[in-house]
């Protein structure tokens, strides 16, 4: 069984930062990607970063020179670090992941979500 495991939200006020962090565990073949979507309320779920086995980075625009992200593959552990926050950066971040994990019979893939952690910035 494969799961998500995500930490680092919290409250923080304007310009300030967090870290997130996510966690796959399970029996995990190769992770090809690794991403963060955020949430707002009354509003659709976006990408914010995404990183992929070999390191290629992808950023909103409306977050890039002040997010980063990193993955440690030993660790299978992606991280965002979250600088120069803002209150429109309040939402429900989420990992997401596209791995390949082994079955019962054969290494089979699939997408898999966190379960989410409020990152809500205010002053």
């Amino acid at each position: 069984q494969v799961q998500l495991a995500e930490s680092g939200g919290g409250l923080v006020q304007p310009g300030g930062s967090l870290r997130l962090s996510c966690t796959v565990s399970g029996s995990i073949f190769f992770i090809y990607s690794m991403g963060w979507y955020r949430q707002a309320p009354g509003k659709q779920r976006d990408l914010v970063a995404i990183i992929t086995s070999s390191g290629t980075v992808d950023y909103a625009d409306s977050v890039k020179g002040r997010f980063t992200i990193s993955r440690d593959n030993a660790k299978n552990t992606t991280y965002l670090q979250m600088n120069s926050l803002k209150p429109e950066d309040t939402a429900v971040y989420s990992c997401h992941a596209d791995l390949g994990y082994y079955g019962a019979y054969e290494v089979s893939g699939g997408a898999y979500w966190g379960q989410g952690t409020l990152v809500t910035v205010s002053s």
